[in-house]
């Protein structure tokens, strides 16, 4: 029994809807696989795990050799939360979008936020034209100025800048990947997004 030529019509023009779906759900589900990676590496960062610990951590990022933790030098307010909440805020932005479903090749657009998205919203407590993201990567000056005490009137209250040097040479802040390293390599990850 052959099929009604309108039938046929019908389902030659239905097919790419479907398998437009089909994709679609495909695409989404590896890009959110490639999202909570990238989240979950950002989370268990030392720098990103020190700050969060707040103004008791341990130097677990290795960045101040064992002198203070990241929240007491950089100079978080003592009841400020969580800073790393907003680069947390700034990648769940990442999304995915469907754009074309060609012949031979299926094309998507994914929206990743850059390091400079980062770094507007990382300003330095006491230097708001700053970033403390990006001083994580390139430096942060004033280590061997930093004098680790229980004051009032440290931001953090454990700690304040001393006019008069307190440690020797050998003491300086160390630079370490952070925000520019994770983004470059998911961004590498999504532009090679496969479907299963």
């Amino acid at each position: 029994m052959a099929l009604n030529p309108q039938i046929i019509a019908s389902l030659k023009r239905q097919t790419p809807k479907v398998a437009r779906v089909q994709i679609q759900k495909q695409g989404k589900a590896a890009f959110q696989k490639i999202k909570n990676k990238m989240i979950a590496e950002f989370l268990n960062h030392p720098v990103t795990r020190e700050i969060k610990q707040g103004v008791s951590s341990e130097n677990i990022s290795g960045t101040l050799g064992g002198a203070t933790n990241l929240f007491s030098f950089i100079g978080f307010e003592s009841g400020f939360r969580d800073p790393t909440k907003a680069i947390e805020d700034i990648l769940q932005q990442t999304r995915f979008e469907f754009a074309t479903a060609k012949l031979n090749s299926i094309e998507f657009s994914i929206y990743i936020p850059d390091a400079k998205d980062v770094f507007d919203v990382t300003p330095m407590p006491w230097a708001p034209g700053r970033s403390w993201a990006k001083g994580i990567e390139s430096g942060i000056s004033g280590l061997g100025y930093y004098l680790k005490v229980e004051r009032e009137n440290s931001r953090s209250g454990l700690g304040i800048q001393s006019p008069r040097r307190v440690r020797k040479g050998g003491t300086k802040f160390r630079n370490t990947q952070y925000i520019s390293a994770l983004l470059k390599k998911y961004k590498k990850e999504f532009e090679n997004l496969q479907l299963t």
